[in-house]
């Protein structure tokens, strides 16, 4: 199911700083710079959307 609303990390402090967005995409997930929104976004396929999760978590 494709989701068009951009979640930002809870990290983000909203003050304009270095922040991520992602939303869930037919094949897993995208990500994009906040500050650069227009640019592009990277995609990545649920099993490497996943380990990227488990490893900021590890942090």
């Amino acid at each position: 199911m494709m989701n068009e609303h951009w979640k930002k990390s809870t990290y983000s402090n909203g003050t304009g700083g270095n922040c991520v967005e992602a939303r869930t995409i037919a094949q897993g997930a995208a990500v994009r710079d906040t500050q650069h929104r227009h640019l592009a976004e990277l995609s990545l396929p649920n099993t490497e959307w996943s380990a990227l999760l488990h490893a900021l978590r590890s942090r």
